[in-house]
């Protein structure tokens, strides 16, 4: 069947268009002496103009580069792979391949070849609509231009290939103007450099890499013929999915060179005998974060920090920049050693994230970024995108936040020798309240987790970290002034809109201003979601003498050309006086020698001074350790991630139930683990010296003695010190008679300005102190928890089993029947013995063999009184215990 004829109208329509087109083209073979003028209509001429700038200027799209402060590649960032290079890095072979094959008047025309455009023309009134005819360099590096450097939309990517007589003016006209203003040496290498040659190679660089794995400059004849033809179809004549075709294409390539270069036609006729000879498989590039490895975090959080200092993802990817970070690749293998170790990439729910500060006065490099977790996509192998270590997650790092309190009390003028009463319980009005049984409608109800002494010092609390004091001294200083500080110090996403809204869904209101609003004095015991990045860079304030900069994981960036790129970032501020830091920092350096973190400490063999604090929150499903030096700052966070969260315990580190992870378990012992094999790397390490301001207190902080006066008088001597006083004494056991003031509360020294309790004698004599026995030692970081039996059976791993609670008690057994009358005793016999009272001890019984203990805690002792076999199997004990009183 015949093609049906095209109609008349079209005919007639294609003819005029031919006729426009050949003036065009009159025009532009008279350019030379016409200057261009009135060559296009002024539409075109409008489009033309609004791209010229960016053509003429020529940048492309290429790689950006990100490397560790050692010069160490951690990620390669782009949209397109491409390296450009200059003429000189560019083979001739390659430049006369791709003139012979797609333009070989290139020398000759003035940026429009008439003949060829005039071949294309016809081919198009055919019907042809995909011929390439009449396409010069500079008119497919204008087309190319448009679609892979302009071109931001799928609609402009379209617009940028349509074949029709509207851009082949539009590219008319910029070519004559790109072939005036460049030369053609220029133009000709801006070409290679832009071009697709398959297989994600942008420019000629990258093709010669991904193809051969060789530079541009040494491409030779087969290697330059097979690449210049590629570039007419990518897909078709890939090598790897359609070898036969990029053969063919090669050789026609290769016969174009031997009738345009009829000297080198020896050279090229060998070259046409060769294989395609490219790699078994393509060279590529990982692209983007999620191929940095352990370094996916840090790669992530650079982007994120450069998108707000004014570079965004899409510039970076475009641009060709050299990130020079400030990630120490030594501090980071250590970190992430630690972390692994501790708790394994594998585990379900628990996550262990870290990053490393170094502390400065004028700025505060991220060293290192650490997470359990590997970065990545595959959520079964454990690996995530999610940013754990600087955002906002998990439940709090508990006792860690009584750094605030104590910071924000210090900077009202109490030192760090006042002594904080301990009560073995705090209630509170008006701070919150608490789902504590036995705690009052609307009161804070606080208890601890021991027996302390009370009074004790700042520093020793903080060692020590009983509940009450600090729940006390939060009452004293109110929660607006502790969460100013923590804000201050570092948790700066505290301050963001929105963060309230994982306790107030509905909120735009910040966390800060959540807590203030709502008054809540559990701010001081750390149960809020918690941004790990900031809590180490709270360190670094404290390391940095109070001074607060933004923690920033890039040292410098240079551009494509090598030049120095400025960006904007928040300045540094003083956020506490330096004598307030250090004098903290000395408060906080017990915690590693007799606080809760001494025993992870010890088990790794540190031994140099340390600044730190340990912290746990009430369910246990998230703790962490914060510690400093003058070199180094750093925080290490676990917490359950999955959708579900519950308990987190130790020994091994899991997800379980009830809960009894410690921040001075696994959280401390990841610390040391990671900072002991680079402690000393920055220089010796020592504590700053302290303030005697912040250490004795400011003035006003001494509380007068007021011991045997009136309650008036005692009034009036406090109130002239500065103090404010309780309306009401408060009864005190005491040998003095009813009435007389014996002290107050608090003593010693104090916040200037607070409020003093005046204590009176009831009368009572008061008991003699029980005997408190200093608090055990810590326990190795490899035992088991009290509630865990280890079994070891010779060639297997250890056996953890969880101890059972005690069996609930018997109900109380049916009185007895009343004795019978009593019988005269029979002459010839004894008297029979009266049975034995029975043991008063309270009997325990446990289902485990070889344990014997008493879950009640604070009881002396605890001593076996009998074992028997259970009816389900006669291997398991039933051991009974009782307490000794």
């Amino acid at each position: 069947m015949s093609e049906p004829h095209p109609s008349r109208g079209a005919t007639v329509g294609k003819l005029a268009l031919y006729c426009v087109l050949a003036g065009v083209l009159v025009a532009a073979m008279l350019f030379p002496l016409a200057g261009g003028a009135g060559i296009v209509v002024n539409h075109a001429s409008d489009v033309a103009a609004q791209d010229s700038a960016q053509l003429m200027q020529g940048e492309v799209p290429t790689v950006s580069t990100m490397v560790d402060a050692a010069g160490n590649p951690i990620a390669w960032i782009y949209a397109q792979r491409r390296w450009p290079v200059p003429s000189d890095r560019i083979a001739d072979t390659m430049k006369l391949a791709i003139v012979s094959i797609e333009d070989k008047r290139f020398a000759d025309h003035n940026g429009v070849d008439v003949q060829g455009t005039l071949t294309g023309l016809v081919g198009y009134l055919r019907g042809d609509l995909d011929t390439r005819g009449g396409s010069t360099i500079e008119q497919q590096y204008i087309k190319n231009y448009n679609l892979l450097v302009n071109a931001q939309t799928d609609a402009e990517r379209r617009a940028a290939v349509e074949t029709t007589p509207a851009r082949k003016l539009r590219e008319i006209r910029m070519a004559l103007a790109l072939d005036r203003a460049i030369s053609k040496p220029e133009i000709l290498t801006r070409y290679l450099n832009l071009v697709y040659f398959g297989n994600g190679a942008y420019g000629v660089q990258d093709a010669a890499k991904t193809y051969f794995g060789i530079n541009s400059a040494d491409l030779d004849w087969q290697q330059a013929a097979l690449l210049a033809g590629i570039v007419q179809s990518t897909n078709a004549l890939n090598p790897y999915t359609n070898p036969e075709a990029a053969l063919a294409r090669r050789n026609v390539v290769l016969d174009t060179m031997i009738e345009n270069l009829p000297d080198r036609a020896k050279e090229l006729r060998a070259a046409r005998e060769a294989p395609l000879g490219v790699l078994p498989q393509p060279n590529s590039l990982p692209q983007g974060c999620i191929a940095a490895g352990d370094r996916g975090f840090f790669c992530d959080y650079v982007l994120q920090y450069l998108a707000r200092a004014g570079l965004s993802k899409d510039d970076v990817a475009r641009n060709g920049y050299l990130i020079r970070t400030t990630l120490d690749p030594k501090v980071q293998n250590s970190v992430k050693k630690a972390i692994d170790t501790v708790a394994s990439p594998q585990l379900d729910g628990v996550a262990s994230v870290m990053s490393v500060i170094q502390p400065g006065k004028t700025s505060h490099k991220v060293l290192a970024m650490g997470d359990n977790r590997n970065y990545g996509l595959q959520l079964d192998a454990g690996q995530t995108v999610q940013p754990q270590p600087f955002s906002l997650a998990g439940d709090g790092a508990g006792s860690i936040f009584k750094i605030f309190t104590t910071a924000a009390a210090l900077d009202m003028g109490m030192g760090t020798n006042a002594q904080l009463e301990v009560p073995a319980q705090f209630q509170g009005k008006g701070l919150g309240s608490s789902n504590t049984p036995g705690c009052p409608k609307e009161t804070w109800c606080v208890k601890n987790a021991g027996n302390y002494r009370s009074p004790m010092s700042v520093t020793d609390a903080l060692a020590q970290s009983p509940n009450t004091a600090f729940a006390r001294l939060i009452g004293q200083i109110g929660v607006q002034r502790a969460v100013d500080m923590a804000v201050k110090l570092g948790l700066r996403s505290y301050a963001e809109p929105g963060t309230a809204r994982a306790y107030q869904p509905d909120s735009n209101e910040s966390l800060a201003d959540f807590i203030k609003r709502q008054n809540l004095g559990s701010f001081t015991l750390g149960p809020f979601e918690l941004n790990a990045l900031e809590l180490s860079n709270v360190a670094a304030t404290l390391a940095s003498g109070g001074t607060w900069c933004p923690p920033s994981p890039v040292d410098k960036i240079f551009d494509r050309h090598g030049r120095e790129v400025a960006v904007e970032t928040q300045a540094c501020e003083q956020a506490v006086p330096e004598g307030l830091a250090n004098t903290l920092a000395n408060a906080l350096s017990k915690d590693a020698t007799g606080g809760t973190a001494a025993g992870s400490a010890g088990s790794v063999g540190w031994s140099l001074p340390v600044s730190g604090k340990t912290g746990t929150t009430e369910s246990h499903r998230s703790s962490g350790f914060l510690g400093f030096t003058n070199h180094y700052a750093a925080a290490n966070y676990v917490f359950d991630d999955s959708t579900n969260p519950g308990g987190l315990c130790s020994f091994p580190l899991r997800k379980c139930g009830s809960g009894n992870l410690y921040g001075g378990n696994e959280p401390a012992r990841t610390w040391f683990l990671a900072m002991k094999p680079v402690a000393e790397d920055f220089g010796p390490i020592a504590l700053p010296p302290t303030d005697k301001r912040y250490v004795e207190g400011g003035p006003g902080s001494t509380v007068p003695s007021v011991s045997s006066l009136s309650f008036e008088e005692a009034r009036k001597r406090l109130r002239e010190a500065g103090f404010q006083v309780s309306d009401l004494p408060t009864p005190v056991n005491s040998f003095s008679s009813r009435g007389t003031v014996v002290g107050t509360t608090p003593s010693g020294k104090t916040i200037p300005g607070s409020i003093i309790t005046i204590n009176t004698s009831n009368g009572i004599p008061p008991a003699p102190p029980p005997d408190l026995a200093p608090p055990p030692p810590p326990p190795p970081p490899d035992s088991p928890p009290p509630d865990v039996n280890v079994i070891n059976i010779p060639g297997l791993p250890p056996i953890t089993l969880p101890m059972w609670p005690p069996p609930a008690p018997p109900p109380p057994p049916a009185p007895e029947p009343p004795p019978p009358p009593p019988r005269r005793p029979h002459l010839n016999r004894r008297p029979r013995r009266r049975p034995a009272a029975p043991d008063r001890r309270r009997q325990l019984s446990y289902r485990h063999a070889n344990i014997c203990s008493c879950p009640a805690a604070g009881r002396p002792s605890c001593t076996l009184i009998s074992t028997r076999s259970t009816p389900r199997s006669s291997s398991a004990m039933t051991r009974r215990c009782a307490v000794v009183r």
